[in-house]
């Protein structure tokens, strides 16, 4: 059984999601979807998500796309899921660059038959979470804010 790994915070599932987690699953037969630590998304981003931690991860489970989903690291740098799960692919999304030279070289050194690929991304001028999640941020802080 071949596994795959991905990783990220899936804080307002959208198609660029839906994308991206397709094509981590066409990379091998079982697929395991890393969610952000809501502590790790307010350092990261420097506000707390929009959905919990644990709600991101049932919503991701409940995309069908996903065979597991399990909440990440406590301490980002660690790894300790990747050598849990000892992932034969690694599928890291086109804006993960920052990430991709990190795991790249723990991998190397510790889990060396393991092949990182990064995915297409799915049309970004319009399913990039940042700009979707200016709205949701919006409406978490602000109970009267309307979206046009």
């Amino acid at each position: 059984m071949k596994k795959v790994l991905v990783f990220g915070a899936f804080d307002v599932i959208h198609p660029g999601h839906t994308n991206f987690l397709k094509q981590a699953r066409e990379q091998g037969d079982y697929l395991v979807v890393s969610i952000a630590r809501d502590s790790y998304i307010i350092d990261w981003k420097g506000k707390k998500p929009v959905h919990t931690e644990e709600v991101r991860r049932q919503y991701v489970l409940a995309t069908g796309l996903v065979d597991e989903a399990v909440l990440g690291d406590e301490i980002p740098g660690t790894y300790t899921l990747v050598r849990r799960i000892k992932p034969d692919v690694v599928c890291l999304g086109y804006d993960q660059d920052t990430f991709k030279a990190d795991i790249t070289e723990w991998l190397r050194r510790n889990l060396p038959d393991t092949n990182v690929v990064t995915l297409r991304p799915f049309r970004p001028e319009v399913y990039k979470s940042s700009k979707l999640n200016a709205a949701a941020y919006r409406a978490a802080d602000d109970p009267g804010f309307e979206s046009k």
